[in-house]
């Protein structure tokens, strides 16, 4: 069972490579193939991010009722995307291009969330069937090719010379996954206790909270990393060469986490990468334009420690998972959701502040409102992750699950 981990990271780099990747490629093939205006573009992902938060319960409770059929309805969502894929990339607008955007990022994003929700419910019944440190092993293998797709994907469009080869490119990913997937989803999965099993258990309801703490200082860093490096480094266009360095950095540590976890807990060394995230923060505070290389490190660094965050916190949840509700489909349901949401908050509440503040963007801007943008992608996220380190810290990881009649376990169906 261990030799098909391989399949867990490239199901993960799939999923992975429509995910942010997205959000960096969509808008500017949008505004440079159709004219359609950047305002238009960031309302539109607005209400779809909306749209993705308020959906992915509904969907884990969808997953969990198709779990008999979770292979053929893998299959389908799969289908959906790679066709949605190539029609929002490699097809021409049938109607008016914003439309037609929004529309094709909409399934994609739809089935996304579907395929991450089963994705990760079908882990908790693969780590089951590891034993000895499932969560983990599984974790390292899981993240680090979910970082490494993100990786492939953000450079992919000029490495394979036009967004059309990238859609195709994806496609061709995809059927890989799919297939090489394909016996897990047959392999036996576990029934879902419903939300009313997680949201009553005590530690589960503490990791949610921790999960949307600690997604919060990501949520604002992605939302204003691009303005710090444009105004605030005065540094256009390196920022691609930034993303693709903290991707990486994530992608190597990854698996280097995990190890250390399987040694140490994932407790205690999740801290210590949380600790490593704020000083990396905490010294971006202080950069002024021309910081490149300063910046370059906090990049590694920072990029370390989220690779911390992505591979040990899911893999606490779904260790917890496995004891209130094993299915884990509505469970990781709510995890997305709480996810997510830090990015739509961040989204509403950060941009206004920083235009209040008298901040323009791609305009010679006052030193105050620079300032003010050093503080909110560096120092809020400082804030949040010592509140996160405190909420995690608390938590007792070992407290029995309660003994309502929610809570009671499912067997493998075999």
């Amino acid at each position: 069972m261990a030799s098909r981990l391989p399949a867990y990271a490239l199901f993960a780099a799939f999923l992975a490579s429509a995910g942010l990747p997205l959000y960096i490629h969509a808008p500017k093939f949008y505004v440079d193939e159709y004219n359609v205006s950047l305002s238009a573009l960031g309302s539109a992902l607005f209400v779809l991010r909306l749209l993705d938060v308020i959906q992915d319960p509904l969907l884990g409770r969808l997953a969990d009722r198709m779990r008999a059929w979770r292979g053929v309805s893998v299959v389908l969502a799969g289908s959906l995307m790679i066709s949605a894929m190539l029609g929002l990339f490699a097809v021409k607008p049938l109607f008016d291009p914003l439309w037609w955007f929004a529309v094709m990022l909409t399934v994609v994003f739809s089935c996304f969330s579907y395929l991450t929700i089963c994705f990760y419910a079908q882990g908790v019944a693969k780590a089951a069937r590891l034993h000895d440190q499932g969560h983990l092993r599984l974790a390292r293998w899981r993240e680090t090719g979910a970082l490494l797709g993100i990786c492939a994907a953000a450079v992919a469009p000029v490495a394979l010379g036009g967004y059309g080869w990238f859609a195709t490119a994806f496609a061709i990913l995809a059927c890989v996954a799919l297939w090489a997937m394909r016996p897990e989803w047959q392999a036996g999965t576990l029934e879902s206790a419903g939300f009313a099993a997680v949201l009553q258990d005590r530690v589960a309801r503490q990791l949610l909270f921790v999960a949307l703490v600690n997604a919060a200082p990501v949520a604002v860093s992605s939302t204003l990393f691009l303005f710090f490096v444009e105004s605030r480094l005065q540094a256009p266009g390196w920022e691609g060469p930034f993303l693709l360095l903290f991707f990486l950095s994530a992608a190597v540590a990854a698996p280097v986490w995990g190890r250390m976890a399987e040694r140490f807990g994932a407790k205690p060394v999740l801290l210590g990468a949380m600790v490593l995230s704020i000083i990396a923060f905490a010294s971006a505070v202080l950069l002024e334009a021309g910081d490149l290389w300063p910046f370059a490190i906090i990049c590694i660094a920072s990029g370390a420690a989220i690779g911390a965050d992505m591979t040990l916190l899911p893999a606490l949840f779904a260790a917890r998972m496995e004891k209130v509700s094993p299915g884990a489909s509505e469970g990781f349901g709510l995890w997305s959701f709480v996810s997510k949401f830090t990015l739509a908050l961040a989204a509403v509440l950060l941009l206004p502040t920083l235009e209040l503040g008298g901040f323009k963007a791609g305009q010679d801007n006052p030193d105050h409102a620079l300032i003010l943008l050093s503080y909110l992608y560096a120092g809020v996220p400082c804030l949040l992750k010592l509140v996160a380190i405190a909420l995690l810290a608390a938590i007792q990881m070992n407290q029995q699950a309660s003994d309502h009649p929610g809570f009671v376990e499912r067997r493998l169906n075999q």
